[in-house]
């Protein structure tokens, strides 16, 4: 399986080709102010797009998913938008969530103790776990040196062991790596400015079906 990983467009459409693949993944903040005509406007974005899977979060600018859930489902038609749910693909099962710790007074935010209990109904045999925020200490450094990552969510994934953990947020820590069980993707498109700098991040999956190894293309 050939998973294709973007995420924060914040509106904008990216100047490169996305590459194909079997299944798109969109970690979340596809808008900027969090309206329903960015959602229609990314929704074409997609429909253009030839992957045959397409798996959608929100993110934390994505404020009318929260405000207006059934009206924003319904505008984005050409993907599967996941929110504490579960989709399984050629035997891989991905779930995508879009919960993070409070930051600015935007949609998604959640105290801690209130993300361990999201975190806690993330289906143990997941293979693709999907999140905008980044688990504490995996690409999750701003441009102020400062880890803002969610350490109960790193405590879930190191129960859980995923083979893939994509997400965003981030801007600025933009990469990957691997603690050797799960692979670490921080895959946002856009810099610390909203300039869509960076192409989608692919990965390959390694003993399908329900791959258990991914490696980054």
């Amino acid at each position: 399986m050939k998973i294709v990983a973007f995420s924060d467009t914040h509106g904008r459409r990216p100047w490169f080709n996305i590459p194909d693949g079997d299944v798109l993944v969109f970690a979340g903040d596809m808008t900027l102010h969090g309206r329903l005509d960015e959602v229609v406007k990314f929704n074409e974005f997609l429909g253009s797009l030839p992957h045959t899977h397409k798996l959608v979060i929100a993110g934390n600018h994505d404020m009318c998913f929260e405000a207006q859930p059934d009206e924003s489902r319904a505008r984005l038609s050409n993907a599967i938008y996941l929110q504490d749910e579960s989709v399984t693909i050629q035997g891989v099962k991905f779930y995508g969530t879009p919960w993070q710790p409070i930051f600015r007074d935007m949609a998604f935010n959640l105290p801690r103790e209130s993300l361990r209990v999201k975190w806690e109904h993330i289906p143990p045999e997941t293979d693709v776990l999907i999140t905008h925020t980044p688990p504490y200490g995996h690409h999750d450094r701003t441009f102020f040196g400062s880890r803002v990552g969610c350490r109960e969510l790193l405590e879930a994934v190191g129960h859980i062991q995923p083979a893939l953990h994509i997400f965003g947020h981030i801007h600025e820590a933009f990469g990957q790596s691997t603690n050797g069980r799960t692979v670490f993707a921080n895959v946002s498109i856009c810099n610390l400015f909203y300039i869509p700098m960076r192409r989608p991040v692919v990965f390959e999956g390694e003993n399908c079906s329900g791959c258990r190894s991914f490696v980054v293309l």
